[in-house]
């Protein structure tokens, strides 16, 4: 089956401890200890996949037991897995985080088998199984930032790619700078908070608006930029920036809210939305999905 999407990058288990009270350093509380699967790209496929299209993964996943527990429920969510480099030398990666009433206190991402895996993820796109040099893959992708800034910068010049549509997510402000050399890429379409946006503009802004107009200025072709509770903001090359608020929310879990922000986003241009409509929709999706309900 031809997938709709590509999602490349990070699928992993998500090891997420939650407390509905207020946290510090050091604080000692009551809560809830879950275990998920998760990963930008996997997040962004789950999301997709609610909208009934069909994303492939290109991604490492271990040969160990965490490894085929995490393959057999992404089997179960209707994802296409068959493209997973399985390594019998690589653990399966996880992502733990802490978070309170007050937000996310900390997080710890161990990609450390993706970045090992390097180049061999994208083997279905060079060997036929899902494009060639002679004939690329033709599509959306959705690539994460927790590829290394080698492999990043391979996929922002390589003939693999020539002809997809490019919707790039950082995996952490601390790995945003790694998409600097997709910055500029023409058919690129950019999904960063309002920090990442300053880290790689090198600089800082009080509003998103002001974040998207210094991402085109930098090349940038399409940008979107969120800012938590407040206005976000949605830029086009030689069109301008439109900006929009997010409907308001008791917040329930943060971990992923990102991810369905950009998979609601292109699921709506998908079906031809106006700018102004897709920016909307992802804004609901993000709303919903942080309230503790699913988007849809």
């Amino acid at each position: 089956m031809t997938p709709d999407i590509l999602c490349i990058g990070s699928v992993l288990w998500d090891i997420i401890g939650r407390s509905p009270l207020a946290m510090r350093l050091g604080s000692d509380v009551p809560g809830r200890i879950t275990r998920l699967p998760g990963g930008v790209a996997l997040n962004i496929a789950m999301t997709l996949a609610r909208f009934n299209l069909r994303p492939a993964l290109l991604s490492a996943v271990g040969q160990d037991a965490a490894g085929d527990d995490l393959v057999a429920a992404c089997a179960r969510m209707g994802l296409i897995t068959d493209h997973l480099y399985r390594s019998a030398d690589l653990p399966t990666d996880v992502y733990m985080a802490l978070e309170g009433a007050n937000g996310l206190i900390a997080a710890i991402a161990d990609a450390h088998s993706l970045e090992a895996a390097g180049d061999k993820i994208l083997r279905p796109l060079a060997d036929g199984s899902l494009g060639s040099h002679a004939q690329p893959w033709v599509g959306m992708v959705a690539l994460d930032g927790n590829l290394t800034v080698a492999l990043l910068s391979e996929i922002a010049s390589s003939p693999l790619f020539a002809a997809a549509d490019l919707r790039i997510a950082p995996a952490s402000p601390g790995k945003a700078e790694r998409l600097l050399p997709l910055l500029a890429h023409p058919t690129a379409t950019l999904y960063v908070n309002l920090e990442e946006a300053g880290l790689l503009c090198k600089d800082s802004f009080a509003q998103a608006s002001d974040a998207a107009e210094a991402l085109l200025a930098r090349g940038a072709a399409h940008v979107l930029v969120t800012n938590g509770g407040q206005d976000c903001a949605e830029g086009l090359q030689h069109s301008g920036v439109i900006t929009a608020s997010p409907p308001p929310v008791m917040v329930a879990r943060i971990t992923g809210a990102g991810d369905t922000f950009m998979a609601a986003h292109i699921v709506a241009e998908r079906k031809g939305a106006c700018r102004a409509d897709a920016l909307s929709a992802a804004l609901r999706a993000a709303a919903t999905y942080v309230s503790g309900e699913h988007a849809s």
